[in-house]
């Protein structure tokens, strides 16, 4: 009975030990099935990964890219607001630089127009001199130098030579150039004393100097005596220190010996016209 258990008992292990192999040979081949699936669905992990690694690469750059799209459009749009500030101001300065610029020729006009009427003053001195005076005499010149009147006197017409006493014909002279200066008020008369290169001394005058200072005193006292005011008269000498011409041939020293009247606006006159024309240019801006 015991043999037959063992007996039963070996059998039963041979049958079980067959049925397990079959088993475990299908377990096998499905083992190598579902790792063979494993190893495909690792691989296709691996680069799905791979592709999720790059696609975040991606998004990251374009993500920066947006950054720097959206940062370069804000500047845009401050640069376009700045650009259209700065236009408008520019447009504002530009407007305000067109009305400097039309009071400036508006002023520059009104400073014109006084230097008009002054070149009309002149003018009409010109005319009155000559027309008194006379133009036919060479030794006695009446013209306009720097806008300012002015009659040349020869030596000869007024004085002896080497004298600081006025000659006869001097007193006619002086008479209608007083005629003219009497006439205008508001102008002042500077007489002006030349001489040639030739040393002088005699008495008290030690030079050249002191012949034509005393020989302007001299015009400028006669013009005194026939009736011009004091306050219109200024007597001023310039030695030899002033030639028209080089003092190298007696016909050239006569011609700088000479005796210049010159007829000129107050200076202080001229400036008042000036600043009423200003004036004027003032109370038009204020309306």
């Amino acid at each position: 009975m015991k043999k037959l258990l063992i007996l039963a008992a070996c059998t039963g292990l041979l049958f079980t030990s067959c049925v397990s192999k079959k088993q475990y040979a299908e377990l096998e081949a499905k083992q190598k099935k579902t790792q063979d699936l494993l190893n495909t669905a690792t691989v296709k992990l691996n680069s799905c990964l791979t592709d999720k690694a790059a696609a975040l690469t991606r998004v990251q750059s374009l993500e920066e890219r947006l950054a720097d799209l959206r940062k370069t459009n804000q500047d845009l749009i401050q640069s376009s607001k700045e650009l259209t500030m700065l236009t408008q101001q520019g447009a504002t300065n530009l407007e305000k630089s067109l009305e400097s610029l039309k009071e400036k020729d508006l002023k520059i006009s009104r400073l014109q127009d006084a230097l008009n009427k002054k070149d009309s003053v002149t003018l009409a001195l010109v005319t009155s001199l000559k027309k008194e005076v006379g133009l036919n005499d060479p030794d006695i010149e009446i013209n306009v130098e720097k806008g300012v009147v002015f009659i040349s006197l020869s030596d000869k017409v007024l004085f002896r030579s080497g004298s600081y006493e006025l000659s006869s014909r001097a007193n006619e002279i002086l008479g209608k150039v007083a005629t003219v200066i009497n006439s205008k008020p508001d102008f002042e008369a500077m007489v002006e004393g030349h001489t040639d290169t030739v040393p002088y001394k005699s008495g008290v005058l030690l030079d050249n100097w002191d012949l034509s200072v005393k020989r302007s005193t001299a015009v400028v006292r006669k013009l005194q005596e026939l009736g011009v005011r004091p306050s219109q008269l200024i007597a001023a000498g310039r030695g030899e220190h002033v030639p028209l011409v080089d003092n190298s041939t007696a016909e050239n020293r006569a011609t700088n010996r000479r005796t210049k009247i010159l007829v000129l606006p107050k200076i202080d006159q001229f400036y008042t016209m000036i600043e009423e024309e200003l004036e004027t240019l003032s109370a038009i801006d204020g309306n």
